[in-house]
């Protein structure tokens, strides 16, 4: 399995051992955990902005009518 090196100052590693000493758990498990959390936190608001733009532009027309001063302003020379 891939690793990786991190490194942290002497108080963050003082913490992380408090930490995984209070949880019964090992450094390595610590660390784990919380890039996993990290990472599936990441996943889930890309996954809910591609969401949320495929239904703006699905509804497009519907927030325009609702909404009509949020509709941008034509530019110069251009027709309303």
């Amino acid at each position: 399995m891939p690793a990786l090196n991190v490194e942290f100052s002497e108080r963050e590693l003082a913490d992380l051992r408090q930490i995984a000493k209070e949880r019964g758990t090992s450094m390595k498990a610590l660390v784990r955990e919380a890039a996993a959390a990290d990472i599936a936190r990441h996943r889930a608001l890309k996954e809910g902005a591609e969401t949320f733009r495929a239904f703006f532009t699905a509804h497009a027309e519907e927030f325009a009518a609702a909404f009509p001063e949020d509709e941008a302003l034509p530019a110069r020379g251009e027709a309303a």
